[in-house]
């Protein structure tokens, strides 16, 4: 059986150095914030009562490193007692490291995962025939769309050459365009944590993990930390019609975020994003294995791009929001029969990891199976509430 995390394999490469915040699950108590600290897991509630109060703070790192907090547990104990089959409820549990934040996500972000998109379109969702499909756009529109700037005039120039053609695509659009594709990706407090399941509609016969750097935007649009994600998007639904991206993207348990934010601060901030490498594995109970890599550096957008284009005049949120910046990770190797490409199977163990972030693993099961979202803002209201802390 594959292995869950432990603390070792779940901190960032150095470990608790990073002014690191998250959410715990405190029985009696509810949805407490945390910090990682090298003596253990700190409950910071009395003094943030919610993640989204700390980022709102001028400065969250030196808020999050002053604040005092009783020691809850070891990391490793907290990791030990998160996976739903074996946990005690009793004991404290990892939650997902946001709460009141907005969970969006920016979509076609990289080159290679936008020309998979137009595949997608192009098939109709069928996986069978994405390899023809997949020659045929790369010989249309070739190598030289990754150098492209989004909104610039040589773009412009590449789109009225794709209309005359007849292989203009509405990902395209939003690949090279002025616009960036942003869209809900989950509801506030749906996000699952790391060390739990993850969802994909049984239904689905062609999906995938996307391994992504999430940033954490204030309401004055600031990027103030950062975490990983997995934008768990199901390929043949979307593929069908882009109309259907809610049911392609949102549903039980498929908006993984995690480990910890790390608050941006001294030795740690956007330069780390933008060059953050993030690793992808995929550990099937059938023995496959998938191994990729994403490279932060060959995004066509900039993070401060997209949070500007999230946050503005145009759209307020007032909490704060999250932002899943899109990856380059689009499978194209056949796992179970030729030309079927990639999918998941029940039980594939998704680990998500870069060094400054640490890592987030999770494990695949029906969005049906895993546990229902049932904690809502009224809850979590009442259990502050009881608890004094507003």
């Amino acid at each position: 059986m594959n292995q869950w995390p432990d603390a070792a394999t779940t901190l960032p490469a150095d470990g608790t150095e990073g002014a690191l915040v998250g959410r715990i699950w405190r029985p009696g108590l509810g949805p407490s914030v945390v910090t990682v600290r090298d003596t253990g897991v700190h409950d910071l509630t009395a003094s943030f009562p919610t993640v989204r109060d700390l980022c709102e703070t001028p400065d969250p790192a030196g808020q999050l490193r002053a604040a005092d907090g009783e020691r809850i547990t070891g990391l490793d104990e907290l990791l030990a007692n998160t996976p739903p089959d074996t946990r005690n409820p009793a004991l404290p549990w990892l939650l997902a490291p946001v709460d009141l934040q907005a969970v969006k996500a920016a979509g076609v972000t990289f080159v290679v995962s936008m020309l998979e998109r137009v595949i997608e379109e192009r098939v109709r969702g069928d996986a069978s025939g994405a390899a023809e499909a997949r020659e045929r756009i790369r010989g249309l529109i070739g190598d030289d769309i990754a150098s492209l700037r989004p909104g610039s005039e040589e773009a412009e120039a590449l789109k009225q050459l794709l209309v005359a053609q007849g292989v203009w695509s509405q990902y395209l659009e939003v690949g090279i365009g002025p616009d960036a594709e942003i869209f809900t990706k989950a509801p506030v407090l749906a996000a699952v944590g790391s060390a739990t399941d993850a969802g994909v509609r049984s239904s689905s016969r062609w999906n995938n993990p996307e391994p992504e750097v999430v940033i954490v935007v204030s309401s004055t649009g600031e990027v103030v930390g950062a975490t990983l994600g997995n934008d768990v998007n199901l390929r043949d639904v979307e593929g069908r019609s882009a109309l259907l991206l809610p049911q392609a993207k949102d549903n039980n348990a498929s908006a993984a975020l995690g480990p910890f934010v790390r608050l941006f601060e001294g030795g740690f901030g956007i330069g780390d994003v933008r060059e953050a490498t993030v690793t992808l594995t995929v550990e099937g109970e059938d023995g496959h294995r998938l191994d990729a890599v994403s490279s932060m550096s060959l995004i066509s957008r900039d993070p401060l791009d997209l949070a500007a284009q999230l946050v503005g005049p145009h759209h307020r949120y007032p909490d704060g929001a999250v932002l899943y910046l899109g990856t380059m990770f689009a499978p194209v190797e056949d796992r179970d029969a030729p030309g079927q490409g990639f999918t998941h199977h029940d039980g594939d163990l998704v680990t998500v990891a870069t060094p400054r972030l640490g890592a987030l693993v999770n494990r695949i099961r029906a969005s049906e199976a895993c546990e229902p979202w049932t904690f809502g803002l009224a809850d979590l209201m009442r259990s502050l509430s009881a608890r004094g802390a507003l």
